[in-house]
């Protein structure tokens, strides 16, 4: 009987990319840094932001879930963003996905809450470096100024007419996250290395 067991590492969706990004990084002379983040951990949860359950799997993960809309808390290697009023995405390191889940049903009981894992619907780009805010700008109507758009904060939106989850990081060298799915993932790196160009 033929082994049918996977043999070869999982490939990220911008792996065919690396190398642009990192020349693009390179070639802008410090003024943006593009690179793929692959693999986080990427759990959807809702639940019931009054209920029991949140406070429980808050204490759980060491981390409470964001109130306020398009807010993001972060704590050691784990980040939760605030999708809606009942819907959150925690972030975390690779091959985490599996004990996230775990402690997040466990804490909540018999308590309704949907714990869905997303970590292969989306890839997660990072755009930093002083003209980062300049470059996004180009393809984003969100207001990307420090006061409207500063550490801390998040949004659905659109990038280069492509639907991404964008994430302020908590300081202020590291930069944006772009969460966007794997099948568009290629074009918005091309639009990304396209718009970088005038800071070549």
């Amino acid at each position: 009987m033929a082994d049918t067991a996977l043999t070869a590492p999982p490939r990220s969706p911008l792996s065919h990319a690396a190398h642009r990004l990192a020349a693009a990084t390179r070639t802008s002379g410090g003024a943006i840094r593009l690179a793929e983040l692959p693999f986080l951990a990427q759990i959807n949860v809702r639940l019931d932001a009054k209920g029991a359950a949140a406070d429980a799997v808050g204490l759980a993960l060491d981390l409470p879930l964001p109130l306020e809309p398009d807010t993001v808390v972060r704590a050691g290697e784990l980040t939760a963003l605030w999708l809606g009023p009942d819907e959150w995405l925690l972030v975390g390191p690779p091959g985490s996905e599996r004990d996230l889940e775990n402690r997040i049903r466990e804490a909540a009981g018999d308590e309704h809450v949907s714990v869905t894992d997303v970590s292969a619907q989306r890839t997660t780009l990072l755009v930093a470096g002083p003209r980062a805010r300049d470059l996004l700008a180009h393809g984003c109507a969100l207001d990307l100024h420090p006061r409207s758009f500063g550490a801390g904060r998040c949004a659905q939106t659109t990038l280069g007419r492509t639907q991404v989850v964008l994430v302020a990081r908590d300081e202020p060298r590291a930069g944006f996250w772009v969460l966007v799915r794997s099948s568009f993932a290629g074009y918005l790196a091309d639009w990304l290395l396209d718009a970088a160009t005038e800071y070549f």
